[in-house]
């Protein structure tokens, strides 16, 4: 080689793999990884409801005490708070910065504060605030795989395609949910910390693969940082979320705190603030929430409808988990300590609906549209919680799986379409913070599911189960006066208990009077028959008044599915390129002979000058 010649310059594993991003398949790379992330991200939101009991013991701390109520309702949703406050402003730092980079530092925070999470040391108050702390890290990571994932799969997808890549991503998480009730039933009674180790091998080979395949495919826009909306979203978000949380536990006499001025003046002062938020946007030249997106009437429409759909979903799970662990279980014979292994190997046909329906509406929809498919989903999902209604608490399995099955194949045949119509409904350069506007109404919506269906729960206890719980221990011979005083608790903590899977029933009468008590009542007591037997009556009228909310909840979200009109799909150009004529030509919906310019504020935002929104087919 001569003195004037160079060596070629050696390129990096990652730069090299920037050539995969021009080959066919490159797509399914892309699929395959954020599948991947999703499924993590979604088995821990679920898998720690059934751990919840290991992990309270593992820090020496009862979580039905009063004054740790607190503690468990953080742990149990501060991971959906989180997410849900901060996938907005996580995808519009995707479209300014690299989805592809934000998505891997989502994968990577996850894996981080999974180890941190399985390393507590501490025990007591001190243990559940470290898990708390380290599960509200853990869900910045969830926020940032979610916020980002829909938008790198829009990339690589032709619209023709979407759907099923999609419907894919969407069953995953979906499924994800359902699988962590099993993981976590498997894995706690080895050890509460296996629960949190089991995503770090994913998290790592995750982090490394979406290090050194994945590339930004979209245009990155040039835009400022909106601090001043991202600060009072979250306050208003927050607020909202934070009152929903506290409004579930007791508050002076009342058993619950809806009452409570505190949770008033933070449900009302996050709607207020919210509000403030959409004026203060609209007036933002680079807002962090682009609100005009909802002049797109598929993208609103979906929105609305994937909000009521997960309004009328999110509390389920819940009640499924409560109606098997705390009362149908103990009462075919199965122990407490097996229960939360048993209740998910028990909703797995909910999860075989999910995966044959997802995967199959989504390729159908791209080739017919959304809506015939996610407002059939929706009227299914509507009768199936009409036909539970009439269940009777001790179900024969057959029919409950049957309907478990239907209501899975419902759910799967709502959410890939509809979430494949609202991504193709956006624009290329705000696909980031269109999908993670999507994903803020639907885990938001988690939340408030969850309030809604234990405050509807917990007003069917109340009117039935004093009486139950009086006369009950009464006639085991437990004195009238410390019967009456248990009677007269508020049910939130029975009702938690079920949940978890205990029978409180010792901790309420007390080791002295049960060891006062016959043997044999004693023994009944305290068993896992009379826990149960005493609960189902009052729980069955609350599960009437959560399938009654739950199914009104799927049929007006089949009409916001409908609204949405015929097959829509944006541009995949970019907005803002100064020529553009094909993106004026659709937007117009006319030749290019008639087509009038656009403006560019208008493609930068990309909407349509005359807020049409929609073209049908």
């Amino acid at each position: 080689m001569s003195a004037n010649q160079t060596a070629p310059e050696k390129k990096s594993l990652r730069e090299r793999s920037f050539k995969i991003t021009e080959h066919p398949r490159y797509k399914w790379v892309v699929l395959s990884n954020t599948t991947l992330g999703i499924l993590m991200a979604t088995i821990n939101s679920s898998i720690v409801l059934i751990s919840l009991p290991e992990i309270f013991n593992g820090i020496k701390l009862n979580p039905l005490a009063p004054q740790n109520t607190s503690y468990f309702l953080w742990v149990l949703m501060g991971y959906l708070v989180v997410t849900a406050v901060m996938v907005v402003s996580f995808g519009r730092l995707g479209d300014m910065y690299g989805r592809a980079r934000m998505y891997n530092m989502g994968f990577a925070a996850f894996t981080i504060f999974s180890i941190l999470l399985s390393i507590t040391w501490t025990h007591g108050s001190g243990g559940a605030l470290w898990l708390i702390a380290m599960r509200l890290g853990q869900g910045l990571g969830g926020a940032l795989l979610m916020a980002n994932s829909a938008a790198l799969l829009t990339d690589a997808f032709p619209s023709t395609q979407r759907g099923l890549a999609l419907g894919i991503n969407n069953v995953a998480a979906i499924a994800g949910s359902f699988l962590g009730l099993i993981m976590g039933g498997l894995l706690a009674p080895i050890s509460w910390r296996a629960v949190f180790l089991v995503s770090v091998p994913f998290g790592l080979i995750g982090t490394v693969w979406a290090y050194l395949m994945l590339h930004d495919l979209g245009k990155k826009t040039k835009a400022r940082i909106d601090f001043i909306g991202n600060l009072v979203f979250a306050i208003g978000l927050i607020s909202i979320l934070v009152g929903i949380t506290y409004g579930l536990q007791p508050y002076g006499g009342h058993t619950m705190g809806w009452t409570n001025p505190g949770v008033l003046a933070a449900l009302i002062g996050g709607v207020l603030t919210l509000v403030s938020f959409v004026a203060i946007e609209l007036k933002r030249p680079e807002p962090m929430m682009n609100v005009r997106l909802f002049r797109i009437r598929p993208y609103s429409a979906g929105n609305l409808a994937s909000l009521l759909a997960s309004l009328g979903r999110g509390g389920m799970m819940f009640i499924l988990i409560i109606w098997l662990q705390g009362i149908w279980l103990p009462e075919h014979g199965y122990s407490y300590s097996s229960t939360p292994l048993w209740a998910g190997i028990y909703l797995v046909p909910l999860t075989i609906g999910f995966l044959v329906a997802g995967p199959v509406s989504g390729y159908l929809s791209d080739h017919f549209g959304a809506r015939p498919f996610a407002t059939g989903g929706m009227v299914v999902a509507a009768l199936s919680f009409i036909l539970l209604i009439y269940l009777p608490v001790n179900f024969s399995y057959p029919v409950f799986a049957a309907l478990l099955l239907l209501n899975g194949l419902a759910m799967g045949l709502f959410a890939s379409p509809n979430r494949a119509g609202i991504m193709n409904s956006l624009p290329v350069n705000e696909r980031g913070v269109g999908a993670g506007m999507a994903a803020t109404f639907q885990n938001s919506a988690m939340v408030l599911s969850i309030g809604v269906f234990f405050t509807l729960m917990i007003f069917g206890l109340q009117a039935y189960l004093p009486h139950a719980l009086l006369t009950g221990l009464t006639h085991q011979h437990v004195p009238f006066q410390v019967a009456k005083g248990i009677s007269a608790l508020p049910p939130v903590s029975l009702l938690f208990a079920a949940f978890l899977g205990y029978n409180p029933i010792a901790k309420l009468i007390g080791s002295s009077i049960l060891s006062k008590l016959p043997s044999k009542n004693s023994h009944y007591l305290t068993g896992r028959i009379y826990f149960p037997n005493l609960i189902s009556h009052p729980f069955g009228h609350g599960l009437t008044e959560a399938f009654i909310f739950a199914a009104i909840a799927c049929l007006v979200a089949a009409v916001a599915s409908w609204l949405r009109g015929g097959k829509y799909t944006a541009s995949d150009i970019d907005p803002s390129s100064p020529s553009n004529e094909e993106y004026e030509r659709e937007l117009q919906g006319s030749s290019p002979s008639t087509a009038a310019p656009v403006s560019a504020a208008s493609r930068t935002q990309g909407l349509d000058p005359g807020s049409r929104g929609l073209t049908s087919d």
